[in-house]
């Protein structure tokens, strides 16, 4: 199968402390700058709100209860201050006192409530993520509280994506509300100018309480869907920021005379999904699961599969994570012969493996891993399967694995329950592992000291044990001109906007 990227569109506890990082700068916006986005915004109605690679187009009409910084600290922004209860089901916010929306109405721990119950009930891709909310409710017109039916280590990093969105409650249900977005954001929507599904114009709200991240007068974002296209903006000089869509392209923007920016997001691998032995009963065996960690060469697939873009790994857990170990991430070293052993003890000294592939895609990936598998004893075999549809045939367990590029999330909370808990998106067989779900809860109920620890531990059980066979991080590319400076951001496609800025010259 090829390498591709799946989100968490599929389907922290602590407290922060108070006080608004906005400096105060009484005015500061002037000049214009136009950034590239791979995709249209799904929808202007908050409710309906995608985010990941148009997380910009969102965040230029609309704040988010809290902002997460490029490392993915939870910081303060409409919310000002928070803390959970003892059984971190009830998460209590103090909200700024002087935000309006665009249409004048005040923002206030009402309309924060509603926006989310919204949201929870609305259309969105990730509307999922307030799944756990059971009531959202003004205490008083500063003071929201969140009560959730079971503890939620992701709610704070929720609260800066999508689901912290805040749109004018007045402004629900409006016959132009999917494409005219009333939001406090440090931008308007120019309707005038915005060619829907094109090109989208924004000029800088002036009643902002933020001036210091209103970095330009203008804003115009560019929706551009092909490499050549985008290179072709690049060297005319028509963008100054956007995320490079194919790697090889990469030479031809650094000639340009822009700067590449490169972050990691996803990992690529072999995923194995059949760890329970139904389709195939040696992928029970951890030794077999092993054995094929051991099998693969890392560094010949990053060179030759994805040009060298990318750094080696055994772990599916970020480098930003709290259970980031440089000896697990580096546990598995290109071992044939250890591979080999391995499949004689558990009995398993030959097998094999029906695998999906999508036509066109992935071929060097599922050439060499083939080659790799088929020298210990593993034949593997592809079948031939569309793109629209490997992932429903691989949620359905057709297959008993897959190389496969999937996520890393930015809180060990939503990395389990995407791919290594009994019920995660990504274990189709839902095959139960009591330690997995011991280790997990005690992050979902335990302290910060607690879930450091469980986090690590987890780490090192699932690597270990091979619950999947990671070949590197995959290396994506943000291209920007000398005019503007932007970070990385982890557990996101693109940087946000608010680390977005000029350069400084």
């Amino acid at each position: 199968m090829t390498a591709i990227a799946v989100v968490a569109g599929l389907g922290l506890a602590g407290c922060g402390g108070g006080g608004s990082s906005t400096g105060g700068s009484a005015g500061g916006a002037s000049g214009s700058v136009v950034l590239g986005s791979l995709v249209p915004p799904t929808s202007y109605a908050a409710n309906g709100a995608g985010w990941a690679n148009e997380s910009l187009l969102q965040q230029a009409v609309y704040d988010t209860l809290l902002h997460a910084d490029p490392d993915g600290k939870i910081l303060p922004w409409l919310a000002t201050e928070w803390s959970w209860n003892d059984t971190k089901t009830v998460l209590t916010l103090k909200l700024r006192t002087d935000v309006t929306f665009t249409d004048g109405t005040k923002l206030d721990a009402d309309a924060a409530a509603k926006n989310l119950l919204r949201f929870r009930d609305g259309t969105a891709p990730n509307k999922s993520f307030l799944a756990a909310v059971t009531d959202a409710k003004a205490v008083d017109a500063a003071t929201l509280q969140i009560t959730l039916k079971q503890p939620d280590p992701a709610m704070l990093t929720y609260l800066t994506q999508a689901p912290g969105l805040m749109e004018s409650p007045k402004h629900f249900g409006a016959a132009d509300e999917k494409t005219n977005p009333i939001g406090t954001g440090p931008y308007l929507l120019d309707t005038g100018k915005t060619v829907v599904g094109s090109s989208y114009a924004y000029t800088a709200n002036p009643n902002y309480f933020a001036k210091d991240q209103q970095h330009w007068k203008n804003l115009t974002i560019k929706v551009i869907t092909t490499p050549a296209t985008e290179v072709n903006a690049i060297k005319g000089g028509q963008i100054d920021g956007m995320n490079v869509i194919d790697a090889t392209t990469v030479a031809q923007i650094k000639g340009a005379g822009y700067t590449v920016v490169d972050h990691e997001l996803d990992w690529a691998g072999l995923a194995i999904f059949d760890r329970g032995g139904k389709l195939v009963p040696a992928l029970k065996d951890p030794k077999v699961r092993q054995a094929l960690n051991y099998a693969v060469d890392r560094a010949g697939l990053l060179k030759a599969a994805a040009q060298g873009n990318g750094t080696v790994t055994s772990s599916v857990f970020p480098t930003y994570s709290p259970g980031f170990d440089q000896a697990v991430d580096q546990y598995y070293t290109y071992d044939p012969a250890k591979a080999k052993q391995l499949l004689a003890e558990a009995g398993y000294p030959s097998f094999t493996m029906t695998l999906p592939q999508v036509p066109g895609l992935g071929q060097v990936q599922n050439d060499l891993l083939k080659q790799y598998l088929g020298a210990v004893g593993i034949t593997v075999k592809y079948v031939t399967v569309p793109l629209n549809n490997v992932i429903a045939d691989l949620l359905a367990g057709k297959y008993p694995a897959a190389n496969f590029q999937l996520q890393e999330d930015p809180t060990a909370w939503q990395e389990a329950n995407f791919l290594l808990t009994t019920g995660a998106t990504f274990n189709p067989f839902k095959v139960p592992d009591t330690t997995v779900d011991g280790l997990v809860k005690t992050i979902q109920t335990g302290s910060d000291a607690d879930v450091a620890t469980a986090t690590k531990a987890l780490n090192k059980y699932v690597t270990e044990q091979g619950f999947m066979a990671p070949y590197y991080r995959v290396k994506g590319f943000w291209a920007q001109s000398s005019k503007i400076s932007a970070e990385p951001q982890a557990g996101n496609a693109i940087p946000y906007l608010y680390s977005i800025t000029p350069a400084k010259g």
